[in-house]
């Protein structure tokens, strides 16, 4: 008969590493790197609709407020998950009030006007 092993002489097992960033269970390490197809998306997403731009869609003509690209604001204003919020004020309206919309850059939607100095040429249309 073989005699056991001591618990003392057995070798320590392999400690985990440290999960990944999404585990609910631990805390999100400090200082997380944004993920860049999300950026890229999001991007793509919101088109030209910077501070301040005036577009058009097939419904009126929007001045944007503001651009929210946080994630948890984003969902909170649009009461839904989101990416992204645009606040914008419908310029068609006398009475309008500023209100937000997650709705994507389409090739229906067109740029009428950047303040600002801003330019047009740096945004290629929607696919």
């Amino acid at each position: 008969m073989t005699a056991t092993p001591a618990l003392d002489s057995r070798p320590p097992l392999p400690r985990r590493p440290v999960p990944h960033e999404k585990n609910p269970d631990r805390p999100a390490p400090a200082g997380a790197r944004p993920h860049p197809q999300r950026d890229a998306r999001v991007d793509s997403e919101i088109g030209p609709r910077t501070v301040d731009a005036i577009y058009q869609t097939s419904i009126s003509t929007y001045e944007v407020l503001a651009v929210i690209r946080d994630p948890e604001r984003a969902s909170a204003l649009l009461k839904r998950s989101a990416l992204f919020a645009v606040i914008v004020r419908d310029i068609m309206r006398v009475d309008a009030e500023p209100y937000a919309v997650g709705d994507t850059w389409t090739t229906s939607d067109h740029l009428v006007l950047l303040r600002e100095g801003r330019t047009t040429q740096s945004y290629a249309p929607a696919a």
